[in-house]
């Protein structure tokens, strides 16, 4: 009993432990912060990255700022512009632009939370994990962004992200990607989608088999905004998914019926159904390919591109192909049927007609014609041996009773 109440003990502490690879890795990180236009003078702001990515790959690092409060309301609504200078070890980061965050109401000095995202890529040889270190934070409105709060930290604390083996992707399958607008010049924008694809099960070789695609926007990154005056009637989500393995083509297509209207931002897509179609027997690799947003895939009002590394993959197995081909074995089926013929007999008083048939080039024989050769001289022959036979009997008799 003593046993049994230590190892259970034992095990409520190794389940109150915190797992190495939790669902994502976020730090707090405290800031304290001096000018204007923002009154705040120290706040907290969290950091979140994948649990885990592979080598090359490149990845979101979400910062999250807290609710913040202006010195003066502005008369316009603007956003709030944020940049955050970072320093990564095992790996790099070039996007350091400022970021737009919150949205600001006009005549409001109340700010609420908001987010920016930075891309971070992991070392090519990189092969434990990528550390990242946050350092000064500047906080501005759009519409006045050479006016700026300025926050430090002194915490020594990092964001690490581990160096995973499992194929790539990040924990919940988002994927970062960059979307441009054709009419629109300098439109850009970061979203972040959440991608899972169903694999079909069952899948065989020359057959097309059904995949899945449902996308969720999430909500730390740019939102998908259409632009003003852009022509979407009909228009519809294009997504492209990449295939490998089993002779399956490198890409494929599927596309549904999108609701937006011009200048609006995009909030929920529609899932798709896309068909590959490998032809030989094996395992079919799928990763997120590109999307596209108009009435046709070719020339989109919004082209949204997918990273080129670092996607999750969802993978099935395609058996060898049904043979079809086989010809059928037939079954011949005999039915026989019995007929039963009734012959009359013919009546006393009715004797039989005999028909004479006179041989071509013949003369009239009587019935000599049917009956082929004469038949008087075997007639003869048997009446003849008879007699003889009658004789010889009658004389090997009289012979005996002499004797």
């Amino acid at each position: 009993m003593t046993g049994t109440l230590i190892i259970l003990i034992c095990s409520f502490f190794v389940a109150a432990m915190p797992a190495s690879g939790s669902a994502a890795t976020t730090k707090q990180f405290t800031y304290t912060c001096s000018g204007q236009p923002f009154t705040n003078t120290s706040i907290t702001v969290g950091l979140s990255a994948p649990d885990s990515v592979t080598a090359g790959q490149t990845f979101s690092l979400t910062v999250n700022i807290p609710a913040l409060t202006l010195a003066t309301a502005p008369a316009t609504a603007t956003t709030v512009q944020a940049s955050l200078a970072l320093t990564p070890t095992g790996g790099t980061s070039s996007d350091t632009s400022a970021k737009t965050g919150a949205t600001v109401t006009a005549g409001q000095t109340a700010v609420p939370a908001g987010t920016v995202t930075y891309q971070v890529t992991a070392a090519t040889g990189a092969t434990t994990k990528v550390t990242i270190k946050p350092g000064e934070l500047k906080l501005a409105l759009t519409s006045a962004a050479t006016t700026a709060t300025t926050c430090t930290t002194t915490s020594t604390d990092v964001v690490d992200v581990p160096i995973g083996t499992s194929g790539g992707g990040t924990a919940d399958d988002v994927v970062t990607y960059d979307c441009t607008a054709s009419s629109v010049t300098g439109y850009r924008a970061e979203v972040d989608i959440k991608v899972v694809m169903t694999a079909p099960s069952g899948a065989k070789a020359g057959e097309d088999a059904p995949i899945t695609w449902a996308g969720t926007i999430q909500s730390g990154g740019d939102p998908l905004e259409t632009p003003t005056g852009a022509d979407l009637t009909g228009a519809k989500l294009f997504a492209t998914i990449k295939a490998t393995g089993a002779g399956a083509p490198a890409t494929a297509t599927g596309e549904a019926a999108l609701s937006v209207t011009a200048g609006s931002d995009v909030t929920t897509l529609p899932s798709i159904s896309i068909k590959v179609k490998p032809t030989t027997a094996g395992t079919v690799s799928l990763t997120a390919g590109d999307l596209a947003i108009g009435t046709t895939s070719t020339s989109p009002v919004i082209k949204c591109t997918a990273p080129a590394s670092g996607l999750k993959a969802y993978t099935f197995t395609v058996a060898e192909a049904s043979r079809d081909s086989e010809p059928t074995p037939s079954h011949t089926t005999t039915t026989t049927h019995t007929a039963t013929v009734t012959v009359k007999p013919p009546a006393e008083d009715d004797p039989p007609t005999r028909k004479s048939r006179t041989p071509r080039a013949g003369a009239d024989t009587g019935a000599g014609g049917t009956m082929g050769p004469d038949g008087r001289l075997f007639i003869l022959t048997g009446i003849g041996l008879v007699v003889a036979a009658t004789i010889g009997g009658l004389m090997i008799r009289r012979r005996s009773l002499k004797s």
